[in-house]
């Protein structure tokens, strides 16, 4: 199978990504932050979601990673792009869901609510859980030992640094509301983690 079908995939599923995002980022930008928890580790956190972005571009548009190449299998293909399609329907869910309290950044804006419906009603974080699953279809998508398996990686080292502090600042936030949510559901997998 031609590697150009992955590059398409990929190029398509980061186009997803910007488009479904960009809207939100939008027009949350004009709802002031109350609160912020930006710093260090944050930092570190965006940098890491910029590189796993662009290593999958970068084997697209360079052939800096040309000596780590195989062929790809059409089945593999296959799961991996129902995987980017479940993982790109979940990212525009949550999304959706989540509205005026979407940030990409660690903070709580001004009239903040605790969002618990729709795809957060089964999970404490979907979003993540799109990116995993976006990570796990470039697994399967990039034929390629470096690309494919470094986006993985580096979301799992993302969302390492980040589910934490980001459920500490809602249990600030929301006290016992937040930890009723805890309660009743999952952290990143609907009835198991």
């Amino acid at each position: 199978m031609s590697p150009w079908f992955a590059k398409a995939a990929v190029l398509a599923a980061a186009i997803g990504v910007v488009l479904i995002r960009m809207p939100h980022m939008r027009r949350n930008r004009r709802i002031r932050v109350a609160r912020s928890r930006t710093g260090p580790r944050e930092t570190v956190r965006a940098r890491l979601s910029q590189i796993a972005f662009a290593v999958p571009l970068i084997w697209i548009a360079t052939p800096l990673f040309a000596f780590a190449d195989y062929r790809l299998q059409p089945w593999v293909f296959a799961a991996g792009i129902l995987c980017l399609a479940a993982s790109l329907t979940l990212f525009y869910r949550s999304h959706a869901d989540l509205a005026e309290g979407f940030s990409s950044e660690l903070e709580v804006r001004e009239q903040h609510r605790l969002v618990t419906g729709g795809v957060y009603g089964r999970v404490r974080h979907p979003m993540y859980l799109a990116f995993l699953l976006l990570a796990v279809s470039g697994v399967l998508v990039i034929p390629n030992w470096v690309a494919g398996p470094s986006y993985l990686i580096l979301w799992v080292a993302v969302l390492a640094l980040r589910i934490g502090p980001e459920e500490q600042m809602m249990i600030e936030e929301f006290g016992p509301e937040y930890e009723a949510y805890v309660r009743r559901t999952k952290r990143l997998i609907p009835g198991i983690w």
